[in-house]
């Protein structure tokens, strides 16, 4: 598979607090102690578990599969890297579904208002993933590189000048004598 792949989903806050109020073993069922950790340390958990929520629905979009074909639950996680950026983190049955379509990253942006959590999720491959940006010279180098090569213009035009000069003049150099 070239190319990526995308998937998008909402949650109402409002809905994902009275779910969390009704059924307090909801958080425990679907989200990794991790992300139970990082929604609780929050002023608004409510507001970051309907980003996480919404996170796994946008990530099985993604991957075509939604809660069907064998992906469970705890088969798709968010977790941050070490600048806080959201990763998505695949395991079981959502990790082999990936590696089938040839998706070696799963990116993630998440986003809340008042009242609705967004996450858009982007499977990637590697024809799809960026390369890296070559190596851009100093621009010091890039003029000491441009002078070094006008002086060697230079240089080669004396060398020729001196010489018409010398076959004009009749003379004969140093160099030319046997």
């Amino acid at each position: 598979m070239a190319g990526t792949t995308i998937g998008v989903d909402i949650v109402e806050i409002s809905r994902m607090e009275r779910i969390l109020e009704k059924t307090p073993s909801f958080a425990r069922r679907v989200f990794t102690e991790e992300e139970r950790l990082y929604c609780e340390s929050s002023a608004r958990p409510a507001a970051h578990y309907a980003c996480r929520f919404a996170a796994r629905e946008a990530v099985l979009k993604a991957l075509g599969t939604g809660f069907s074909h064998g992906v469970g639950r705890s088969d798709v996680s968010v977790s941050r890297d070490p600048s806080g950026r959201p990763i998505a983190q695949l395991t079981g049955r959502a990790l082999e579904i990936a590696q089938q379509q040839g998706i070696i990253e799963v990116a993630l942006s998440l986003s809340f208002t008042g009242d609705l959590a967004v996450a858009n999720a982007m499977g990637i491959t590697e024809a799809a993933r960026p390369k890296p940006k070559e190596t851009v010279e100093d621009e010091r180098a890039v003029i000491a590189r441009s002078f070094r090569e006008a002086r060697t213009v230079l240089d080669e035009l004396e060398r020729v000048q001196d010489h018409e000069l010398i076959s004009a003049s009749g003379e004969v150099s140093i160099e030319g004598q046997e």
